[in-house]
Order: C-alpha cells, then structure tokens, then sequence
C-alpha cells in the first residue's frame, strides 16, 4: 500500500484511534476491550490489548491499543501500520525494549516479548488472520512480512492511567 493511501487510511482512523484509547484508558479497561469492528473488516466481538513503551528517540512513554488474539497461553499482535509499507514506530519502539507493559481489559502486566519464527510464525499467522479477517489485506498491500509479537506475561501491575502517557501515537 502506497503511504498516500495510507495517509488517507490514517486520518479516517485517526479520530476512532483516539476514542478509543481514551475509553479503554478512562475506564480501566472495563470499556475498549470487546469492540464491534465490523466496519474495518473486522469481528463484532474482535478483542483489543494495550500496550505502553517508550519511544526510542524521544524518551516518552506511550499506549497504544492493537487487536490481539491469544495463542497458546501467549498474547500476539501484529505490526501491521494497515499495510502500509514501512512498520509502525511502536514496533520500532518495542524492538529496543526488553519487557514491554501490556494492558488486557482490566489486568496489566509486565511481560516478556518474542517474534515467532518458521513453522511456528505460519500458525500464529493462520490464526491470527482467523480472529482478525482483515489482517490478510493488509498483509496483501505490501511486500514487507508484517511482524508478529508474542508476549509471556511476567507479573502483575497497576492499569494503565492516560496521565502515564508523555506522547501521544502518530500514526
């Protein structure tokens, strides 16, 4: 996907980005999780995770909300940026992490994170599309593999509050 489509994906999205990560974050997670996503391609029960890292270049910390899916006791997104064809600055962010927070409806914990690879990324892969339709269109409007993260949770935390956040989320 060229990133002038992509510019004009994102601005659509920008407003429903923001609402909803101020939801799931003025609500401790009780709203924001479960979403009808429909419109997008999506589910109507599709499951919604937060993470919150630290910008590489910048220092802030920010949260942003991905779709996830469970597999195997672990949590998986996907770096998708809606195909566009460069990844999203929280996966180039992560990559300079060791552990990263992660928020699941009303729980956050520090967690563990990992890339599968091989014939292990295949069936990540498979399932994910199958909990998350449209992520086999934005995986065809580029020819970049789009990053799968794993995460293995290691204890319990605090939610996430928005007064946690020093940045706010681009793109």
């Amino acid at each position: 996907m060229s990133d002038e489509s992509m510019q004009v994906i994102r601005e659509a999205r920008r407003d429903w980005v923001f609402e909803h990560r101020e939801a799931y974050l003025n609500s401790g997670g009780a709203e924001g999780h479960i979403m009808d996503i429909t419109a997008v391609g999506g589910r109507n029960f599709a499951t919604h995770c937060m993470i919150k890292y630290v910008g590489r270049k910048s220092g802030k910390v920010f949260i942003t909300p991905l779709c996830y899916a469970d597999i195997g006791g672990e949590v998986v997104i996907c770096a998708s940026k809606g195909g566009a064809d460069h990844h999203p600055a929280w996966y180039l962010n992560l990559r300079e992490m060791e552990t990263i927070d992660i928020q699941i409806a009303t729980q956050a914990f520090h967690s563990t994170w990992r890339e599968p690879e091989g014939a292990e990324r295949q069936k990540v892969w498979d399932f994910f599309v199958d909990c998350h339709p449209f992520y086999a269109t934005y995986q065809a409007s580029t020819e970049r593999v789009l990053p799968l993260v794993m995460f293995k949770i290691v204890e319990a935390i605090p939610v996430f509050k928005a007064s946690d956040a020093t940045g706010m989320r681009q793109d």
